[in-house]
């Protein structure tokens, strides 16, 4: 079933490693969540009949409009399209949005999953990162959002940055499990260009992040979480059972979705399409009743290079059968004979007679095993 993706571009204040798109100017908030309810309607062919099995709010920070303008949202979802009884419907949430009131606001709405950005549970890590929230509150979030009664709730982690001792990891890793969390999604502090944190490093006022460490607090964290009970289902993604995110996974299993918003994706099989990340020019498109976006019309080679991407970053691996069968035949021994090195050098395993994965080493090499085994366009 299709996924739709609502981008609500506002954050309180801006991470020092983040660059996604949003804004932290309130101005011109409800103009541009009308609009994204326009979009919603005018984009409402683009799955076609698909049943909507998963509704996604994320940013930016979602938990910053009010429970009432997201139940708008999945209210029109429901006028326009066809939803699953059983639908996920997350809302990515900071811990300082998730007051006793505020919380008590969600319950009264359709929401039934909860993506938490906890990052860390040290004041000085917080700091670091420039969150909002403080450790004090990422505790108690967590434990007030399970006392109103959700229990799909991911906590979001970061690693691999100069503060984060492996002991202080290992604490982290260990408040997940005394607080009982289902589902984790850990991320590598990665420098991204034009963002603080790498003004910060170019002017020697912050060191370089340090890719040993980041290797061994990853694999650190997939030996302890496999040894709670998780799964490592995703590259940065792990679950107890049967708590997937199954918006996410289906990011990762090629199944189409909806992004409605400044900045969001779109992808049905066929093509893929992304708005413009700027809210001014968002908001004049919609006003002129156009959508901002750009379109790419996948090729056949394109659509193969996604399936190995996103496949390989799962436990359940690339299926060779598939990609003939979905995709054209003859890739699957291309990419077979592409792949042969990584099996030799133990980065890569056969589950079965078709299917191909990461092995724990693979995992950390997984781009670059990926980018070598893409079919190669100009061949073809």
């Amino acid at each position: 079933m299709a996924g739709i993706y609502f981008h609500i571009p506002f954050c309180k204040q801006a991470c020092h490693y983040c660059d996604f798109h949003f804004s932290t100017s309130a101005k011109y908030k409800d103009e541009i969540l009308l609009s994204m309810l326009k979009e919603l309607e005018m984009q409402r062919d683009y799955l076609g009949t698909e049943t909507i099995g998963t509704i996604y709010f994320g940013g930016g920070t979602p938990s910053v409009i009010a429970p009432a303008e997201i139940q708008r949202f999945i209210d029109q979802v429901v006028k326009q399209h066809h939803v699953s009884a059983d639908a996920e419907i997350t809302i990515e949430a900071n811990p300082d949005d998730l007051s006793p009131q505020r919380v008590k606001e969600l319950r009264q709405t359709n929401i039934n999953r909860f993506s938490i950005g906890i990052q860390s549970f040290f004041e000085e890590d917080l700091r670091w990162m420039n969150r909002a929230h403080n450790a004090k509150e990422a505790d108690a979030a967590i434990k007030r959002v399970q006392d109103a009664g959700f229990e799909n709730i991911t906590a979001d982690l970061i690693y691999g940055y100069p503060l984060l001792t492996d002991e202080k990891w290992k604490t982290n890793l260990g408040k997940i499990h005394e607080l009982n969390i289902p589902h984790v999604s850990a991320y590598s502090m990665t420098v991204e260009a034009k963002t603080a944190l790498a003004h910060f490093i170019a002017k020697g006022k912050q060191p370089e992040m340090n890719d040993s460490q980041s290797a061994d607090q990853f694999t650190y964290m997939i030996s302890q979480l496999r040894e709670w009970g998780f799964e490592h289902y995703e590259t940065s993604n792990f679950a107890k059972p049967g708590h997937y995110s199954r918006h996410n996974t289906n990011y990762w299993r090629g199944v189409s979705y909806l992004g409605i918003g400044p900045s969001a994706h779109s992808f049905n099989g066929e093509t893929r399409k992304w708005n413009i990340a700027n809210n001014a020019k968002y908001l004049e498109a919609l006003l002129a009743d156009k959508i901002p976006a750009e379109i790419e019309v996948l090729t056949p080679e394109d659509r193969v290079n996604e399936y190995i991407m996103t496949s390989l970053r799962t436990m359940w691996g690339m299926d060779l059968r598939r990609v003939d069968e979905q995709f054209g035949s003859g890739y699957s021994g291309e990419i077979e004979k592409n792949a042969e090195e990584f099996f030799d050098k133990g980065w890569l395993e056969r589950k079965d007679n078709h299917t191909v994965a990461l092995t724990d080493a693979g995992k950390l090499f997984s781009d670059h095993i990926a980018s070598e085994l893409f079919i190669d366009q100009e061949s073809k």
